[in-house]
C-alpha cells in the first residue's frame, strides 16, 4: 500500500447493522473483484455499509460524490500547471485503480454519461484505464474494486443508468430496515432511549407512506439519527422532529402540518 492510499484507510469499525446477508455476499463479490451496485433510497445505509466493507476487508476506500458538473477528468486525472511546467495528477479513480484501493461512486447517475463511460474498461475482464491524455494504460491493481451507488426510485428516466452500464455489475438492493432493527440503529447511533427510537422510526414509517402522495422522498435513517442527536442533547422532541425531520423534506404547508400532527401523536 503506498502513502497515497494510507490515508484512505478507515481506523475505527464504523457501526452497520447488518439486515440480511449482504455483507456475506459483498465479501464473495470483492474476493472475485465483482464491481457492485447498491441501489437504494438516500440516507438508508448504503455508505456507511461500504465503510463497513472497507474497514472489514482492510482495504483503502476513495469515496467520489458525483455531480453533474463532474468530468471525465474529474475521475481519471489531469495535466496541472505550476512553477516547474506541466505535471499530470491522477484522479480519484486512476489512484484507486494504480494503487488497490476500493472507489465507491456515489450517485453516480448524477454525473455526465459520457463522463460514466470511463469505468467500463475497468468493469470488465480487461480492468484497466486508459490515461489517453497521458498516453498511459493503468492496469488495475489486484485489490482495486468499483463501488457504485444511485437511488433509483428519485432518478427521472433521462438520468438513469445506461443497461451497457447496470450489466457490469452486481447488484445490493438497500431499503430503509424493519422498524425493530431501525429502532435499534436510532437507539445505539444517537443515544437516546428505545423508547425515543421507536416513536421516531414510527414518524418516519408515516411519513414514507406518504411519498408519492404529496411526498418525493420520505424520512431516512439519517434523518432519524440527527433528528434524535438533537433529542439526546435536550432539544425538546418536537422542535428536533420539526427541523430535523419534517423542514428538510417539504415546504408544502399542508404537508407541514399533516407530518407535524404526526409528531404530536408520538411526543
Amino acid at each position: 500500500m503506498s502513502d497515497l492510499t494510507q490515508q484512505y484507510l478507515i481506523e475505527r469499525e464504523p457501526y452497520y447493522r447488518a439486515v440480511a446477508d449482504e455483507v456475506e455476499l459483498y465479501e464473495a463479490a470483492y474476493f472475485v473483484r465483482m464491481p457492485m451496485m447498491l441501489k437504494g433510497p438516500t440516507g438508508c445505509g448504503k455508505t456507511r455499509f461500504v465503510e463497513y466493507m472497507a474497514w472489514k476487508l482492510k482495504k483503502p476506500l476513495i469515496t467520489v460524490a458525483c455531480n453533474e458538473d463532474m468530468t471525465a477528468s474529474d475521475l481519471v486525472g489531469r495535466f496541472l500547471l505550476d512553477a516547474q511546467g506541466t505535471r499530470w495528477q491522477d484522479g480519484p479513480l486512476a489512484i484507486a485503480a494504480r494503487f488497490g484501493a476500493i472507489c465507491y461512486l456515489d450517485e453516480v447517475v448524477e454525473a455526465r454519461q459520457d463522463t460514466t463511460v470511463v469505468i467500463h474498461p475497468l468493469t470488465d475482464n480487461r480492468r484497466v484505464l486508459p490515461l489517453e491524455k497521458k498516453g498511459e494504460l493503468i492496469h488495475a491493481h489486484p485489490d482495486f474494486q468499483l463501488v457504485i451507488s444511485y437511488n433509483p426510485g428519485y432518478q427521472s428516466l433521462m438520468k438513469d443508468l445506461k443497461q451497457s452500464t447496470k450489466q457490469r455489475f452486481g447488484a445490493l438492493d438497500f431499503n430503509y430496515p424493519e422498524h425493530d432493527i431501525e429502532t435499534e440503529i436510532v437507539a445505539h447511533e444517537t443515544g437516546v432511549s428505545r423508547e425515543i427510537a421507536d416513536k421516531l422510526v414510527s414518524i418516519a414509517e408515516r411519513a414514507r407512506n406518504l411519498k408519492g402522495h404529496g411526498l418525493d422522498e420520505g424520512i431516512s435513517t439519517r434523518m432519524l439519527v440527527y433528528g434524535g442527536s438533537l433529542i439526546a442533547k435536550g432539544v425538546d422532541p418536537k422542535a428536533a422532529c420539526r427541523v430535523a425531520l419534517v423542514r428538510p423534506i417539504t415546504d408544502d404547508p399542508d404537508m407541514r402540518d399533516a407530518l407535524d400532527a404526526a409528531v404530536t401523536t408520538f411526543f
